[in-house]
């Protein structure tokens, strides 16, 4: 799995919940502005479950905003990129698996 230190961005928070081979859990929290990147995983699933929103999940079939309880899953291969609405700050639990973690960059 990619080590978060590893990662080609910085947000305001990071929280390991669980982690084995080919699975991951976090508390992740973006601040005003910030965002995660374009990007897909060629393995895993992205599976979000917003705790503090609005956020917005964005991917090439169209904008998914979720507010708090509400879940999305983005397959393997799929390029997806997070905020919070209207660039707002929102906090959410992210799984990831099940496979080896990898973070492909999509440049526009």
């Amino acid at each position: 799995m990619t080590d978060p230190k590893d990662l080609p961005y910085a947000i305001e928070g990071r929280q390991l919940i669980a982690e084995a081979p080919g699975l991951r859990v976090q508390i992740l929290t973006l601040g005003n502005g910030e965002a995660v990147p374009w990007h897909y995983h060629t393995e895993i699933t992205d599976t979000f479950a917003c705790l503090e929103g609005p956020m917005v999940v964005k991917m090439p079939s169209g904008d998914h905003v979720l507010e708090a309880g509400d879940t999305c899953a983005v397959p393997p291969n799929t390029p997806h990129r997070v905020c919070g609405k209207d660039g707002g700050r929102c906090r959410f639990l992210v799984v990831q698996g099940v496979g080896a973690h990898d973070f492909i960059p999509v440049h526009g």
